[in-house]
């Protein structure tokens, strides 16, 4: 299902998705039945509406919660993408990582610490004026679930902040920030496991009365951590090497001074049926691209005397990338922007060749098969 943008919050778009209208009417059910039968005196009305009033504050402190990840992030010049509301909470996401193992550490940390501030906010609101009744339940349930949602967020496994914590001091010690990411993933699955096992205990200890909330709680852990392991594993076999040692070998380059004949002969001649083509100059620099189907616009009679350039079309920046740079980060970069390749560069444009993901999941085998046993 697709996220709906609300608007922006300090110049983060904000966004929820649709299970979080789900959760927003239970919860405001949930509340509104509980303060209609804690307090019988309140209008009906009344009562529900306070309700919506409840969900929407704890909603509130959830946000609140991926802010304080937001802020410290901010600050430490990484830029948050998005903040989206869901059924399971809320996610912050951040354009990169944190330079460094302290820097993860006290972004992991700030949303549980918001956390606990709201609680103490709530706590003293509550000794401190006095009040009573219908909004001292409600203040009530903000110090609960706040808590809560610091505690359960400081669980040491990913997704979850303690996961991030775990990350960023195994990084510390280790020097390895994907490590980290490993270890913190498969404690998270653990914690998955124990989750869905929790839930369903009931039913083989007592036959019945299965805790559908832990299973539910427990897939969502279990699948997230799986997916971080695994990510992490990756990223630490590729430490070391940058986006040239994954540059196919017979990248599909042609020169702009060669003729549309030309092309189309070497074309015959490639192992590989490739669709589009790099266009270098004389010094080798990246013009752009040529398209099999821009040949359709020139007849074929006229190859012979039309050289490439005149059809080259200019490449996206965004699907280049230099040489130099971490093939971790190129794999992080081809994920994010759903892409299959980019075209790898030197200073001045010069080109080196096409990276492709396959390029990348085979030299990631090889480095399998070649590590010690």
């Amino acid at each position: 299902m697709n996220n709906i943008r609300v608007g922006s919050l300090f110049g983060i778009p904000f966004y929820v998705n649709p299970s979080w209208f789900l959760v927003l009417g239970l919860v405001t059910f949930s509340y509104g039945s509980g303060l209609a039968a804690q307090f019988p005196n309140l209008p009906s009305g009344l009562s529900w509406g306070l309700g919506l009033l409840t969900a929407l504050l704890l909603f509130g402190s959830v946000l609140a919660h991926e802010l304080g990840h937001s802020f410290v992030a901010l600050k430490q010049g990484v830029g948050v993408k998005s903040i989206t509301l869901f059924l399971f909470g809320g996610l912050a996401s951040l354009d990169k990582e944190s330079q460094t193992p302290a820097e993860a550490f006290q972004v992991a940390i700030a949303g549980p610490l918001v956390s606990l501030l709201l609680a103490g906010l709530a706590t003293l609101l509550a000794v401190g004026t006095g009040i009573s009744g219908a909004p001292a339940a409600i203040l009530g349930v903000l110090v609960s679930v706040n808590l809560a949602l610091a505690l359960f967020n400081l669980i040491p496994g990913l997704p979850l902040d303690g996961g991030n914590i775990l990350k960023a001091l195994v990084w510390k010690v280790t020097g390895n920030p994907y490590k980290g990411m490993k270890v913190a993933g498969r404690v998270g699955q653990l914690i998955g496991w124990l989750a869905i096992a929790s839930g369903l205990l009931p039913l083989v200890v007592f036959g019945g009365g299965v805790n559908f909330w832990n299973i539910l709680i427990g897939w969502f852990l279990l699948q997230n951590a799986s997916q971080a392991a695994q990510y992490g594993v990756v990223l630490d076999r590729l430490a070391g090497l940058t986006a040239s040692d994954a540059v196919s070998t017979n990248s599909p380059v042609v020169a702009a001074s060669s003729t549309l004949r030309e092309f189309a002969d070497q074309r015959i001649l490639d192992q590989r049926v490739w669709q589009k083509f790099l266009v270098t100059n004389a010094e080798g620099q990246l013009l752009g691209t040529l398209s099999i189907e821009d040949l359709k616009a020139i007849p074929s009679d006229l190859w012979s005397e039309t050289l490439v350039q005149t059809l080259v079309k200019p490449l996206d920046p965004s699907l280049m990338v230099q040489s130099d740079r971490p093939l971790s980060e190129v794999v992080t970069l081809l994920e994010e922007r759903k892409l299959t390749a980019l075209s790898v560069v030197q200073e001045n444009n010069v080109l080196v060749g096409l990276l492709e993901k396959t390029a990348i999941v085979n030299l990631l085998q090889n480095r399998v098969q070649a590590a010690p046993a």
